[in-house]
């Protein structure tokens, strides 16, 4: 890798975006567009769901790189989590790169030396008020890298590295700071024109079919289309600024109309300017996930101002006067590991009896360590019955929890996603999302639940 341009044959391979769906009410002052994430999702959880979308079953990339500004954990690795929810062999390396969304380009460069997955996610959190939080959003983007059939090829990728003191949190605190828009802009122009001519001239282009620029500081987003010309200029990912996963989500969207032969330009002013050149190939709309990124963000729903201010720990509400959780402990997370992470299951060879969770003796012929291994994080299924609890402890009460029987066999009771009782049935069809359970003691009880399709 040199500069402005990549060799080898490292391709783009597929690509996922994943959105939460509540977005502040009108009582925020917001207009009903900024994406939430629920009280039960953080950095990992929608690292997970974007990334779902990407690696098929069976699959091992070269390695996992997960980039985020707001890490559930420090001084230990949250993309294992990732790793272990995907079901990726023990083999492929699993890092974090944390700090700013400067890392996910790192995360990038990392992934096109050798090939990877790349998963960016950030829950970005603004004081009341703040324009980072009328402009921000919660969102994960995954971009996977290898030999084969891509769906884009690299042209180049180039960077500069900048020391400006523009965007910066204390690592004791929730919300950041910022300097006013002017000095930022002032600092990073000079570095996006440079960065996009050295790519576009690197690859003999006068200029990119679409263009992707993503930033912290809003004046480059605003005036994208004056600094880098360009058929499309997307001042910034879909939802605003979106932390880490800022570049990726910009990307997706792109992703989502370009046609055939088109070549798009990423550009991510952080702390510098880093900018990617692809180019797409006949592959790509065949291999488009189910749901674009204008889908997900259409699909929203309003949650009151309070609710999500309580979430983010910025408002302290009385919750139900119940005991709260344990805190899990080390050694049963790690004997039901698969279990816990993969939701994996166990099929008897002798009957086909389906058992969730796992069992060594069938429940239906007493069979003994006769199973074969067998994962249902991707199996829909239909609710059997439910319960509404509107006293147990929880940040959004009330807690539903449904009896799921699943396509081709396996029965289990989960909780409830993003739960609205108007909405639950009996023959509901739900399919399986990654979240917390609940955060006790300072350790994240992450696991699965069921959402209504």
């Amino acid at each position: 890798m040199s500069g402005a341009s990549m060799g080898g044959a490292i391709g783009l391979l597929g690509y996922g975006a994943y959105l939460p769906s509540y977005r502040l009410g009108s009582d925020s002052g917001v207009r009903g567009t900024r994406v939430v994430a629920s009280f039960d999702e953080d950095a990992t959880t929608m690292a997970v769901e974007a990334a779902r979308t990407v690696v098929p079953e069976g699959a091992a990339p070269g390695a996992l790189w997960w980039a985020s500004s707001s890490p559930p954990y420090l001084d230990k690795t949250n993309a294992s989590a990732v790793h272990a929810a995907l079901r990726l062999p023990s083999v492929v390396p699993a890092a974090d790169l944390v700090g700013s969304a400067r890392s996910t380009f790192a995360a990038t460069r990392a992934a096109l030396a050798s090939g990877g997955l790349v998963v960016a996610a950030d829950v970005r959190i603004g004081k009341p008020g703040s324009a980072d939080e009328k402009a921000g959003g919660d969102g994960a983007a995954a971009l996977l890298f290898g030999e084969g059939d891509a769906i884009a090829e690299v042209l180049g990728v180039a960077s500069e590295t900048l020391e400006v003191l523009d965007r910066w949190r204390d690592p004791q605190r929730t919300t950041g700071e910022q300097w006013e828009e002017r000095f930022g802009f002032e600092q990073y122009a000079d570095l996006v024109r440079g960065v996009a001519a050295r790519l576009l001239d690197g690859a003999g282009l006068a200029e990119a079919d679409h263009v992707v620029v993503t930033s912290g500081n809003s004046g480059i987003t605003k005036r994208a289309g004056a600094l880098v010309k360009g058929a499309l200029s997307s001042g910034a990912s879909p939802i605003g600024f979106s932390g880490a996963a800022d570049p990726l989500l910009g990307l997706a969207a792109v992703l989502d109309v370009a046609g055939p032969g088109e070549t798009v330009l990423v550009l991510s002013a952080v702390d510098g300017c880093d900018g990617l050149l692809l180019r797409t190939t006949d592959l790509l709309a065949g291999r488009r996930p189910t749901r674009s990124v204008a889908d997900q963000l259409g699909a929203g729903r309003a949650i009151p101002y309070p609710t999500y201010l309580s979430w983010r720990g910025l408002l302290e509400r009385e919750l139900p006067r119940r005991p709260e959780p344990d805190r899990p402990a080390g050694p049963p997370s790690a004997r039901a590991g698969a279990w816990k992470f993969g939701f994996a299951g166990t099929r008897c060879v002798e009957c086909g009896f389906v058992h969730v969770p796992p069992l060594r003796v069938c429940r239906s012929c007493s069979a003994v360590d006769a199973m074969e291994d067998l994962s249902l994080a991707d199996h829909t299924g239909t609710v059997a019955t439910f319960t509404i609890d509107r006293l147990a402890f929880s940040p959004s009460p009330p807690v539903i929890d449904v009896v799921v029987d699943f396509e081709g066999g396996g029965r289990t009771t989960l909780e409830v996603a993003d739960a609205d009782p108007d909405r639950v049935a009996v023959g509901s069809e739900v399919s399986l999302v990654f979240r917390r359970l609940f955060t006790a003691g300072a350790v994240h009880n992450y696991f699965w639940k069921a959402r209504v399709r």
